[in-house]
């Protein structure tokens, strides 16, 4: 009889060997970010909404979805078929586009390209803009293209996305949390963090952050402090990875220009989605990297197009369909979704308006620091904060859903370096204006029968 492949001894060794002698797992055997808890925390926040069915759920950020027709998808097809003929397009070439596996890096970018410099003022070739899988893969291949080396941090505005936390953790690429102020992300504060960083003999190559209306805080940068944070990104050699969802959704006339817009030494990176905008299900995200990128024999190309090598192994290409879909509803509004999203922002700014309300009608100016209650006031996006006088964990989530009928999300979640203990963050934006105020009234009773510890 010919010897085992693998010598079971030495499997039972490293404990990878079952009850039933098969092969299983220790958790701590596999990859770190599967044992960090941090890395469960969109799973945790997703499954609140069926584990406390009857609680109202203030724990997710999900767009507002009362404005989606089934019956406008094969419509939207079709527009954006008509858009392709109108071009010149032939047949043949339409069908293997819808068919087969399209170009790595997307065939609409024409049409975002255009998008965006109708709706941000953004002006870049077709060539700098890759088609992702949503922004979530944009986020995971720039990464893995701009860090090289152990000893190079990304640097991210804390609290953070949780969807950046946890690219940077499965890529094994160090984490350095940059405190918001009251008015989001301090321009000081990345220029403190990144000599901090490079007294360690290390150096901080990215900074991730949201201007507009971050999730989770809500908070917006000014004009002045994006164009001091551009400036000590140019001083300090920094890329700023801009991700942009919630951009479209503020009060009218009081928009801001993106950091990219403002960019005039290349050093942003642009992460964008069409989740919030047209609809979550196409999953169709894009990046927007102009820098170019110089090859062995001198030529020059975008670095989205070197970008489309790590795109290939990763998903191939993005759905067909989906950005077909995506496409007509660009070109059926004229590229110009600022306009077509108008009536979604007034919804969204119709939720704020009542969260904050309801908020002072339960806890009034007067009775505040009684409770140990306090929030922010955003101006537009789908997220507040709330701070509470007790540790806003999950048990304390739990038990919020469960005995009084309304979930949130702690905040310690979204923390990179560890604070939030006693903030909750509200999403707001796939609840009805009843819905919110039953539910901010349910939080007010959790609130005022749950004993202050921070006295």
């Amino acid at each position: 009889m010919s010897a085992p492949l693998v010598d079971p001894t030495t499997v039972r060794e490293r404990g990878i060997t079952g009850t039933d002698g098969g092969v299983s797992f220790a958790l701590e055997q596999l990859h770190a970010s599967l044992v960090d808890p941090q890395m469960d925390s969109m799973r945790l926040l997703s499954e609140t909404t069926m584990t406390f069915p009857d609680a109202i759920s203030f724990s997710n950020g999900a767009p507002f979805d009362g404005t989606h027709d089934v019956a406008k998808l094969p419509l939207y097809l079709e527009r954006y078929l008509e858009h392709l003929r109108e071009t010149g397009v032939p047949e043949k070439k339409i069908s293997r586009l819808m068919f087969q596996y399209g170009p790595v890096n997307g065939f609409i970018q024409e049409e975002v390209a255009r998008n965006l410099k109708q709706d941000e003022g953004i002006d870049v070739t077709p060539d700098s803009i890759m088609i992702t899988q949503g922004a979530q893969e944009a986020m995971v291949i720039a990464l893995r293209a701009l860090f090289t080396a152990p000893d190079q941090v990304l640097l991210t505005v804390s609290p953070a996305y949780v969807g950046i936390v946890g690219a940077a953790k499965t890529l094994g690429i160090p984490l350095r949390g940059v405190l918001e102020g009251p008015g989001g992300l301090e321009p000081e504060a990345v220029a403190e963090a990144v000599r901090a960083v490079r007294a360690e003999g290390k150096q901080a190559v990215a900074l991730y952050l949201i201007p507009d209306f971050s999730n989770p805080s809500g908070t917006r940068l000014t004009l002045q402090a994006r164009k001091e944070l551009l400036a000590v990104a140019a001083r300090e050699e920094l890329i700023l990875l801009e991700d942009n969802p919630y951009g479209l959704f503020g009060r009218e006339g009081r928009e801001l220009p993106t950091l990219k817009s403002l960019d005039d030494t290349r050093q942003v990176v642009y992460l964008g989605s069409y989740s919030k905008t047209a609809f979550p299900g196409a999953r169709v995200g894009f990046m927007v990297a102009d820098q170019p990128v110089t090859g062995p024999a001198g030529t020059q190309r975008p670095l989205a197009a070197e970008l489309s090598k790590t795109k290939s192994f990763l998903t191939v290409g993005t759905s067909s369909l989906s950005q077909a879909v995506i496409g007509g509803i660009l070109v059926e509004a004229g590229y110009d979704l600022r306009s077509a999203s108008r009536a979604t922002a007034q919804v969204y700014q119709e939720r704020l308006q009542a969260v904050l309300e309801v908020l002072a009608v339960h806890f009034p100016p007067e009775e505040q620091a009684q409770h140990g209650v306090s929030w922010n006031v955003p101006d537009g996006g789908f997220f507040l904060m709330l701070r509470v006088g007790f540790e806003a964990d999950l048990a304390a989530m739990a038990r919020s859903a469960r005995d009084y009928g309304v979930s949130w999300a702690p905040m310690t979640m979204f923390y990179v370096d560890g604070g939030g203990d006693r903030v909750i963050r509200l999403g707001f934006s796939n609840l009805t204006v009843p819905e919110i105020h039953e539910g901010v009234a349910r939080l007010a009773r959790f609130l005022n029968d749950t004993p202050r510890t921070d006295r």
